[in-house]
């Protein structure tokens, strides 16, 4: 597995920190242009990395909801795998939430020593639901033209798909359907698309939250994890806190292990982190002093086991 980091902002500063603390690959947003691109990548190897992953803030509200823009969303995601293919950035994570991205109630409830980090809590959900939903059977309809589409073009630049899960896991979110929330979809979606390009983002945190056993899961779809997101959470989908990566309630040793053992060898980045002392949260569970502390945790992890291995 490769260390990848994604960071608020792409900073000639916070590159020099992922190198020196031992990250190898970046996660990049979705680029304006071609040029941005090649700008962002031009400055992760001048500091020794490689831009691996695009992830974050794609458009695609009416892909997944099959409204007037589609074909030109869709228009917009090739052109992002031509880009891809230039620049020689291999995997597009995208997800399938009808809400656009990941949700949560506050950004400030308390980890350890007062580190604050994100929190869902549906009680305390804004109660207005969606004005049009969009019901889960189109949804999936929507998501199998997208994936007929963009899998063959993917596959032809040399770029995988990595679907994250709905974040929070629930079936309805403010009145609006969500169908990416167990491990069941996920087989559905690599079953009814078999192609190289259609992978997974194993993003462990989501399915902590629902309760799924998730070195289990790493074992269960090895071989279509193109890249994982290594975090952890403390309580259930309807109501939980994001965690320090050594203080939740998953077995985080059990998950590096199940990574070696089904020779996972996709970029894997810490998600969420808190936000520690001194920081100012503007963005929270992307700032920089907690993603050096996740990273020194995972190598102690994978550097630990490897030596019992021997």
């Amino acid at each position: 597995m490769k260390l990848a980091a994604f960071l608020t902002p792409p900073s000639s500063h916070h590159l020099r920190l992922a190198a020196q603390v031992g990250y190898e690959e970046i996660v990049a947003p979705f680029p304006a242009s071609l040029m941005t691109l090649q700008k962002t990548c031009g400055a992760a190897e001048s500091h020794g990395l490689r831009v691996s992953v695009i992830e974050r803030h794609l458009p695609h509200h009416d892909l997944v909801h099959g409204g007037p823009g589609f074909e030109q969303q869709l228009g917009g995601v090739k052109t992002l795998i031509r880009h891809m293919h230039a620049c020689g950035v291999g995997i597009l994570c995208y997800n399938w939430m009808p809400n656009d991205d990941w949700q949560r109630t506050t950004f400030e409830a308390h980890e350890r020593g007062g580190a604050l980090v994100s929190a869902f809590d549906v009680s305390k959900l804004n109660a207005t639901p969606v004005s049009h939903p969009t019901p889960a059977e189109a949804l999936w309809q929507h998501l199998d033209r997208f994936l007929k589409e963009i899998l063959p073009f993917a596959e032809d630049h040399g770029v995988t798909l990595a679907l994250h899960p709905d974040d929070p896991p629930l079936a309805t979110l403010r009145g609006q359907d969500q169908i990416i929330t167990n491990y069941a979809a996920f087989e559905r979606v690599l079953h009814e698309h078999a192609s190289p390009a259609n992978r997974l983002c194993f993003c462990q945190g989501t399915f902590a939250s629902r309760g799924e056993d998730i070195p289990a899961g790493i074992r269960r779809f090895a071989g279509k994890i193109a890249f994982a997101h290594f975090r952890d959470v403390v309580g259930t989908a309807t109501d939980f806190r994001e965690t320090f990566h050594d203080n939740g309630k998953t077995d985080m040793a059990a998950c590096i292990q199940a990574y070696q053992e089904t020779d996972f060898r996709g970029p894997i980045r810490p998600d969420h982190v808190p936000t520690l002392d001194g920081e100012t949260n503007e963005n929270p569970g992307y700032e920089m002093l907690g993603r050096l502390h996740a990273v020194g945790y995972m190598r102690g992890l994978i550097d630990g086991l490897q030596r019992q291995r021997c």
